[in-house]
This record gives structure tokens, sequence and C-alpha cells, in this order.
């Protein structure tokens, strides 16, 4: 077995055993064995866990609730976010959603906030952040021994996404569980096709393409009396310091799943992009980005935001015998289905097209399991790995250049300010022109 079939292997037996998973059978490909992952509708029960949100955007409520869906005995009980109306709008809806009242004395502002979340009596964190202060963030909470539900993406620079790696590794050491926000890979029906192409159903993955295409994303107007620093971190998915832009903030999800499917990281990215259409920030509308991988696969990346555009979510994985959509359906070499993912039916006997628990409830699911019955279970470096190519490309795009994972394994590149402070931000916010910008 090569090393990177080991890795692979070794990557989806680690999740395997985290919910409950039989190996069955060989692959038609390597003969290697191919986890077959049971799903649970809720995870095992076990003793009270106590979970503290550090980011209480959206995504932070919407996690924190998706946790105290996913089992029984699951308690939030600590909150912390930059802004303290953040945490009174994400408390009343967990509140009204819930009927979980977080304590006012357990919620905390400010910079520093997580880390009084971090010297609290939790056993879980749930990272929701805008994704620059992850990596720190992260860092942080291996640091303090807990277990970890960090979104994704993982990092907005290479310095970030090695340091997500190496306290990914610190947490395996420690037996901590670690989830990231990549549901794909706890969504059933993606999960049933993965095993099938692992199996060999389409042969050897020799191309893909992955694609983000939709309107433009939400923007905030400055408001009187917000500061620079204010400003950015409430319009954050607009500024490239706080987001890592589009292309690795969203589009990370449809990289990650060509990762996942093909086990292989590009050793080049060569892309393009622009600004046409957005109002605040310093980003891209969109990008388009050609990855190399060391055995001559190519894999084609495209993601834009651009109202009034065709809009398109979804991968492709071309094999030697056949394709699939990586979600729910395979054709052989001549374009005829030969499998289809089974949803369930509906009252009527008839079937649906969504899968029995969502994948955002069901990636909790899996965690709380994992913690509950001591099984191996971190994802970060995986989701470091797609959120670092993701990077690669968006330098590729914004320099005009060839960049390799070599270079980012190496490079320095550190994006935002050295100090946190809500005032003036001490750094110049440029919009790149592809073959003058040095980033």
């Amino acid at each position: 077995m090569s090393d990177l079939s080991r890795r692979k292997f070794l990557e989806v037996s680690t999740m395997a055993a985290a919910a409950g998973v039989v190996i069955a059978g060989c692959s038609k490909q390597s003969g290697k064995k191919i986890a077959h992952k049971n799903f649970l509708d809720q995870a095992v029960d076990g003793p009270v866990l106590k979970a503290g949100l550090i980011g209480c955007g959206g995504r932070g409520t919407g996690a924190a609730i998706n946790f105290l869906s996913s089992g029984p005995n699951l308690q939030l009980v600590a909150m912390a976010d930059v802004f303290d109306d953040r945490i009174a709008s994400s408390r009343a809806k967990i509140k009204e959603r819930m009927d979980v009242d977080v304590p006012l004395e357990n919620c905390f502002v400010g910079f520093d906030a997580y880390k009084r979340v971090l010297e609290s009596d939790v056993d879980v964190v749930i990272l929701a952040t805008p994704p620059h202060f992850r990596p720190v963030q992260f860092e942080a909470a291996i640091a303090a021994k807990k277990h970890v539900f960090m979104e994704k993406p993982v990092a907005v620079d290479p310095a970030g996404a090695r340091t997500i790696i190496a306290a990914s590794k610190r947490a395996e050491s420690l037996g901590l569980t670690v989830g990231t926000g990549t549901q794909r890979r706890h969504q059933r029906d993606y999960q049933a096709c993965y095993e099938q192409i692992a199996g060999g159903a389409i042969g050897e993955i020799v191309a893909a393409n992955c694609y983000w295409n939709q309107s433009q994303l939400w923007y905030r107007n400055r408001k009187s009396g917000w500061t620079e620093m204010e400003y950015m971190i409430r319009d954050w998915v607009n500024w490239t310091w706080l987001s890592g832009d589009h292309i690795v903030e969203q589009h990370v999800h449809n990289i990650d799943v060509v990762q996942w499917f093909t086990g292989m990281l590009p050793t080049t990215a060569v892309g393009f992009g622009g600004r046409h259409r957005r109002v605040t920030g310093d980003q891209y509308d969109f990008f388009s980005i050609d990855f190399g991988y060391e055995n001559s696969m190519r894999v084609h990346s495209m993601c834009r935001q651009i109202d009034g555009c065709t809009s398109n979510v979804s991968e492709f994985v071309q094999g030697t015998h056949g394709s699939s959509n990586c979600k729910n359906e395979i054709r052989d070499s001549k374009g005829n289905v030969i499998w289809k993912y089974k949803y369930p039916l509906d009252e009527d006997g008839k079937e649906t097209d969504r899968v029995k628990v969502s994948p955002y409830v069901q990636e909790h699911i899996d965690l709380v399991t994992a913690i509950r019955t001591n099984k191996p279970y971190v994802e970060a470096e995986a989701t470091a790995n797609s959120t670092l190519v993701a990077i690669m490309g968006r330098i590729s795009a914004y320099t005009g250049k060839k960049v390799t994972w070599e270079e980012m394994m190496s490079s320095d590149l550190h994006l935002g300010p050295k100090k946190y402070a809500m005032g003036a931000v001490n750094m110049k916010a440029v919009i790149p022109v592809p073959g003058e910008a040095k980033v």
C-alpha cells in the first residue's frame, strides 16, 4: 500500500470508528478494506456534556442548536463574542428554539472572551468566530483539553492552517474529539456514494470538478459610531483577512469533497478571478482554478457570488469506468445510471430528496457519540488541508502565478492586524491585481 493510500485508509478508519462503523469488503481498485458507516439517528446516551459557544453569529447559534438537538444530556452553559448584542440575539434564539437559558454571568464579551469560556466548566467548545480567529482559539481549546466542534474553514492563511494541523496532532495525542463543519462527510447520501466509489464503482478517478456559484452574499454598510475594526468584523464575510475570501470561506465545502473522494492533495494551482459587483470589502466576485496532481489528475474549481447568473453548488468525479455527482448517482462510461441513493419515503410512500437526519445535526451526533464511546475522532487536519488547498487557489488568482503545495507548507503569510482593539485597523485594504499582487 502506498503512503498516500495508507493515509487515506487511516483517515477513513478513524472517522468510521467514531460513529459505529463495520468494515466491509475490499476495494476493486487496490484490495484495501472499505469502511461502511452506520449512522445513528441520535447520539448515544451518557453523562452530561456541557458546551460553551465561542462566536454567537448566525452559524454559531445554529451550531449550538444542532449540538443541543443531537442527543440526550447535552447542555449549553457559556457564551462568548466580541459584541454583546450578538450574545443577546443568540441567547434569545436558543431560548426560543431549545428552551435553554444560558446564565448571564456565563456570557463574556471581548476579544479575549473565549479564554473565559475555556476557563469555565465546559467539556466541549463550539468555535464559530470568523475564520481568522480559529487557529489561535483552537490551539487554546486543545491546550485547555476541551473537545471541539469547529466550523469551516479553519484558517485564512498558510500559517493559520499549519497551526491547526499542529494542534490537531496534539488533540489526537490527548485523546480529544474534534469535529469540523464539513458536513457533507456526515451526509448519508454523500457517504453512501463515497463507499461505492471507494469500492471501485467508477474505477480510478482521473479528473474532477467542483462548484459553488450563487448570488451575492450578505454585506453590511458602515453605521455611524462603528470603528473600523467593528465595521470589518460585522461585515466579516467580505474581508479576506477575516474570511479568507469566498473560495475559502464557502467553496471549501466542495473542495473538501474532492479531497475526500480522491484521497489526494494537489501539487499546483493556477487560477484567475476578478471583482466587478462586490459592494464592500476587498474580495473577488469569482474564481476559476486549475489544480494539478502528482498522478496527472486535473481538478477544476469554480465559484462565483454575482446576482442574475446561473447557480450551481455541486461536485463531479470522472473515473476510468464511469462518473458520479458524489452525492446520489453513479453512471457508467456510456452515461447509464448504475447506482442511485435510496432516500426515505414520505407519508404517501413517495421518495423524498432529503436524508433522514440533517447533516448539520448528524455531525454533532457523530461528535457526541465519539466522546461518549471514547473512539478516536479528530477531523481538524483533513479540514486544514482542504482549507489550505482553497488558500492556494486564492493566492494563485490574486497573483496570477502558479502556486505549489510546497510553497503553502513553508509560507509565513499571516493576514490581519497585529493587535485587536475596537478602533482603527492599522492595515491597508487593497484589492489584489493579478500580475502585480505580492500576497
